[in-house]
């Protein structure tokens, strides 16, 4: 099967496109020019230059494609550059779904997220309206909502690599976030972080089952662990021990609002506010619907550390 992969060079994007591989299919990727270094194994994939604002280069990726997966999430935007969720996140879907329905690909998968919702930040907000407007396109559809994503990054950004980089490595004992004034629950929330190669096995199958049509899969890992949890594993696996102390949510939103414009801020405002919601699934069982069994979140999994 020939598969367009639309942010095949990104962390989630470089496993999608590795598993293809493994099983068969031929990726064509859509990459930005100066990005073509990214792609892993170039002899064996198609790879298309250009982005997801551009109509015809979209149809030229889709043109004789069986299929196509969308990927491409940003975490934070910077307007002043150019990066916004609404055009990423949104219009980018909004145009594949256009270039889609023109070369005539009726097969289309979309990885969103886990805790998405119409009212939420404008990273969620993005996300939620992708899924509408695939949902009522007409294609059949396939849509992903993993929880935090961990594995190993190839030189990527990655949920466990950033929390070692920003938190772990600091000399500052790390921040166990709560909101209110006391901090009964600091560190509290919870996370259910899922392995990327499951999220890769998960999309690749996909292709090949039709019951998964018309259908939304949360991805959560197999684990409902607390950010306290979750940072003194990585500490662990980073061969290291960690003081942790309460942090007030109000004062890091107050200097976010500041500065997390400037990439070098390693957090925003929005960003807090998801991680304070917790992001675990309320119905477990989409791995289980799939067939697939999910992977333990623990040191030995994080080698790649």
């Amino acid at each position: 099967m020939k598969v367009a992969v639309i942010g095949g060079t990104g962390f989630v994007g470089f496993h999608v496109t590795r598993q293809l591989l493994a099983e068969g299919h031929i990726p064509r990727l859509l990459v930005r020019p100066g990005s073509e270094t990214k792609v892993e194994n170039p002899s064996a994939c198609e790879i298309i230059q250009g982005d997801v604002e551009d109509a015809s280069t979209l149809e030229k990726c889709l043109t004789g494609a069986d299929a196509v997966i969308y990927l491409i999430g940003i975490l934070r935007e910077f307007p002043s550059r150019g990066i916004t969720f609404e055009a990423l996140q949104y219009q980018g879907v909004v145009n594949t779904i256009a270039a889609a329905k023109a070369v005539g690909v009726e097969r289309f998968l979309l990885m969103t997220a886990n805790g998405i919702r119409a009212d939420g930040t404008p990273y969620q907000r993005t996300k939620y309206q992708a899924e509408a407007a695939l949902k009522g396109s007409g294609l059949r559809w396939t849509i992903f909502r993993p929880s935090v994503i961990f594995g190993d990054p190839q030189g990527r950004m990655e949920f466990c690599s950033q929390l070692k980089k920003d938190i772990i490595d600091s000399p500052l004992p790390a921040p166990l976030f709560y909101a209110g004034l006391l901090p009964l629950k600091a560190g509290e929330f919870e996370l259910a972080p899922v392995s990327v190669t499951d999220v890769a096995k998960a999309f690749v199958l996909a292709l090949s089952e039709p019951r998964t049509e018309s259908q939304t899969y949360s991805l959560c890992g197999p684990q409902r662990l607390s950010w306290k949890a979750i940072l003194g594993i990585i500490a662990a696996a980073s061969g290291k021990t960690k003081v942790m102390v309460p942090a007030p949510a109000m004062a890091i939103q107050a200097a976010a609002s500041l500065l997390d414009r400037y990439a070098w801020f390693p957090i925003s405002r929005d960003q807090l506010q998801m991680l304070l919601e917790g992001n675990v699934c309320s119905e477990n069982d989409s791995f289980a619907r799939l067939g697939l069994t999910p992977t333990h979140f623990g040191v030995d999994q994080l080698g790649y550390l």
